[in-house]
């Protein structure tokens, strides 16, 4: 049996990932064109963390990457975000693609500040941008706060 991804699986998964970045986008400019609103998302509060956890799981689907799998092939929803190997393949030989998706659950190795300027302008910590497949997101600062809330507010599993 191949447990390789097919090309039809590796461009769908690519297309769910551009849909989510589009909309992160437009999202944020929505956002932001709506400075004034009250109602606006405090990334600290439960509605951020609850954006937080929408974008992560409904929009850039992280999970797919990051949450291990069963034996059946199936997300496990325990270790939810706590790292996985990959199960995607460049499509053509690339000496430099990860071999895992660290934890970003509970706390994932860099400050907020860097965090979020990873997800607001797909810069890390060391200057470089994330290989791929990690997509180079372009949150609005408020999108980017409320994720790391979420993340921060989960509690991994991967050691126990």
């Amino acid at each position: 049996m191949n447990t390789q991804p097919s090309n039809k699986s590796y461009r769908m998964w690519f297309t769910l990932a551009l849909l989510g970045l589009v909309t992160l986008s437009l999202n944020g400019w929505a956002q932001r064109a709506q400075s004034g609103d009250p109602n606006q998302v405090n990334s600290n509060s439960q509605s951020g963390i609850a954006r937080g956890k929408y974008l992560v799981q409904g929009v850039a689907m992280c999970g797919t990457c990051h949450t291990p799998r069963d034996s059946s092939g199936d997300l496990d929803r325990y270790r939810e975000l706590d790292g996985a190997p990959l199960w995607l393949l460049p499509a053509h030989p690339n000496t430099d693609w990860p071999l895992k998706a660290p934890r970003i659950a509970g706390s994932p190795a860099a400050s907020d500040d860097d965090l979020v300027r990873l997800l607001t302008t797909g810069i890390w910590k060391d200057g470089n941008r994330l290989r791929a497949p990690m997509p180079q997101f372009r949150m609005s600062r408020e999108d980017a706060e409320a994720v790391v809330a979420y993340l921060r507010s989960l509690t991994p599993h991967a050691g126990d």
